[in-house]
């Protein structure tokens, strides 16, 4: 009977004391890992004052890359510039030399064609304006007789404009000398150190004489269907 009367009261202080346990066991679980509290939270205030100086980094790097890309293309350019001036005066240079194989014996050239040029301007023809006294063109090579006016071009490397520009070239000159009662058949030329294919097929379709360059001299390449324009 006294073990009876016991049993109950101890099955109800064990329920209470596992009940007490199980609270703690969860407070203690759901409390692992985390920092202590600072009390110090985050605002709408600090969260917005991160996100301004990260944009004011990132604003940053974007003017420095921008500015060093800039000095970069300034680089580039001032190289680019600078290497075609000395290709402009390496071809210039090679031009002057090239007229400088031409000129002396191409009025043999065409002489051999029966042209019979007694008479040669080197260095360049100035074709100038009365009034302005501009310069309206210049021919490198002018050969001439009582009947015709050979108009020679002289090229480092011809290229494919360069024969509408001797084609606008002739026309000034055609017009300066009809001003001045000169009824001379003009007709042109052009030669090359450096002659393409294609480009000689271009100067001859247009109705010019190619010369091309052959060993320290210059010869005349003309098919059998060639008919020089006549301006």
């Amino acid at each position: 009977m006294q073990n009876a009367a016991l049993r109950p009261i101890y099955r109800e202080h064990w329920k209470c004391y596992t009940h007490i346990n199980c609270k703690e066991f969860l407070m203690e679980t759901t409390t692992i890992g985390r920092p202590p509290p600072t009390g110090e939270g985050l605002t709408f205030e600090k969260v917005w004052a991160m996100f301004q100086e990260s944009d004011r980094r990132m604003e940053e790097q974007r003017k420095e890359t921008e500015k060093i890309m800039r000095e970069s293309a300034e680089q580039v350019n001032l190289q680019m510039k600078e290497t075609d001036r000395k290709i402009g005066e390496l071809s210039n240079r090679f031009g002057e030399l090239a007229e400088h194989l031409v000129a002396p014996a191409i009025h043999k050239r065409f002489n051999e064609l029966g042209y019979h040029f007694s008479a040669a301007a080197e260095g360049g023809y100035k074709i100038r304006d009365i009034s302005s006294d501009k310069i309206l063109a210049q021919v490198d090579i002018l050969l001439e007789n009582d009947d015709f006016i050979m108009a020679i071009e002289v090229k480092a490397t011809v290229r494919i404009k360069d024969i509408e520009h001797h084609i606008k070239r002739l026309e000034i000159l055609k017009e300066y000398r009809s001003k001045r009662r000169d009824t001379r058949i003009i007709r042109g030329a052009i030669a090359g150190a450096i002659f393409g294919d294609a480009e000689k097929k271009a100067v001859v379709e247009a109705g010019f004489y190619a010369l091309v360059q052959s060993g320290d001299t210059m010869k005349l390449e003309i098919p059998e269907d060639f008919v020089p324009r006549e301006f």
